[in-house]
């Protein structure tokens, strides 16, 4: 279990009350957020039959401060969403829906391969969506820990969803936080952009592909795509550039950039001149830097954070024909693919750890294993499965069979 979460968890014991009586606070709170269900648009039927008789999942108010695209090394969280093997799946997926992804673009004017890049890094193009039931999570979101009202209108409009009849409740699964479907939507985001493109009548983002896509596609574009420019691009710096012109939102000219000694890595003008474009550097000075406009903001809409965003828009460059970032991370233990994490875990289970699936997660059974041979090597304990770990357990031998 990550150190992060584990001490989330920790604390989540010291500060919420014991098993019996939350579920009495919670049973206070549902009658409470009944109370004001019609006034949300949900019916006392509705709310009844998905509501109650609920009991809270206390897990979820734990993974209120922790985001993996928040906690973890930059090189880590894109080795494990952009590599060989999620880049073949996209282009086999453009190749399926090749039909259906002409048509979202020219309704939306959002490329393919953005909107299947999307899709790959929510949920491994429809296969990941999430096992927990999203009412559960939402309803307990309600009643404990931070940002209750926002977790209040996210249910009812949950419970709105299943009242119009669009996905069915058991199918209402996702991630901790509420987003299902195989673009990952919360329910307010749904209800403001999703459409039923295939046209049975639903919005189906759970088992519609056509539908997910184009509701991407029309996120995207309300949230001010262009489709006349690129996300942004990998760029060389010239020494010492003055730390205050770092920022997203520090846009400026693409020309004045140029002036200041910035230029592509890939030695092509910097144009149109007249572009707005903010630099970033997800880790720091030594690693790659990135010119990123407004369409790299329409994507950092989608989940706010910046190495999120930077894996959709590399996803989408790779899907497109393009190459590897040309300047290395600043580490000398870079990340795993998630065919050598699921490598990691075959070594691991051949020296007799328990350690669940071999699904190329790095979870908590996986850490501790880690962990464990992390102390034995002398090494420092922190339960990464990086390159260094890979060769270890690669050149190690297994310990011998008891006789």
């Amino acid at each position: 279990m990550p150190k992060q979460l584990a001490a989330a968890i920790a604390l989540l014991g010291l500060l919420t009350p014991a098993a019996g009586i939350a579920d009495e606070a919670f049973d206070r709170c549902v009658e409470e957020l009944r109370a004001s269900a019609p006034a949300k648009g949900v019916s006392a039927e509705v709310f009844d039959r998905n509501i109650r008789g609920l009991q809270p999942d206390m897990a979820v108010v734990a993974s209120l401060d922790y985001q993996p695209e928040f906690k973890t090394p930059i090189w880590d969280y894109l080795s494990g969403l952009v590599d060989d093997e999620r880049i073949a799946d996209g282009r086999a997926m453009l190749d399926k829906w090749a039909p259906a992804l002409t048509a979202i673009q020219s309704r939306y004017a959002v490329d393919p391969a953005t909107v299947v890049a999307v899709w790959g890094v929510e949920s491994n193009f429809g296969r990941n969506v999430g096992k927990r039931p999203i009412l559960t999570s939402l309803a307990t979101l309600s009643c404990f820990g931070r940002r209750q009202d926002y977790f209040r209108s996210e249910l009812f409009t949950a419970l709105q969803i299943v009242e119009h009849g669009d996905v069915e409740p058991g199918r209402l699964t996702g991630s901790w936080a509420g987003a299902f479907g195989q673009t990952q939507f919360m329910p307010s985001t749904f209800a403001r952009v999703a459409v039923d493109f295939d046209g049975d009548g639903r919005r189906d983002l759970v088992g519609s592909a056509p539908d997910a896509l184009a509701s991407t596609a029309n996120f995207l574009a309300d949230a001010g795509w262009s489709p006349d420019l690129p996300w942004g691009f990998e760029v060389a710096l010239p020494a010492g550039i003055d730390d205050s012109l770092i920022g997203r939102r520090k846009k400026r000219p693409l020309a004045e950039w140029a002036t200041l000694g910035v230029k592509r890595i890939d030695g092509k003008a910097l144009e149109p001149a007249t572009t707005p474009a903010g630099l970033i550097l997800p880790a720091g000075e030594g690693g790659p830097a990135f010119l990123v406009t407004s369409n790299f903001d329409a994507i950092y809409a989608y989940n706010a954070a910046e190495s999120y965003a930077l894996a959709i828009a590399h996803l989408s460059d790779r899907l497109h024909g393009g190459k590897p970032f040309a300047t290395p991370w600043p580490t000398d233990d870079p990340g795993l693919s998630r065919a050598e994490r699921r490598e990691v875990q075959a070594l691991l289970l051949q020296r007799g750890y328990t350690i669940g699936e071999i699904d190329g997660v790095i979870g908590s059974a996986t850490r501790q294993a880690i962990e464990d041979i992390q102390r034995q090597a002398g090494l420092e304990v922190d339960g990464r499965a990086g390159r260094r770990m890979l060769e270890l357990l690669r050149t190690s031998a297994p310990p011998k069979p008891a006789e």
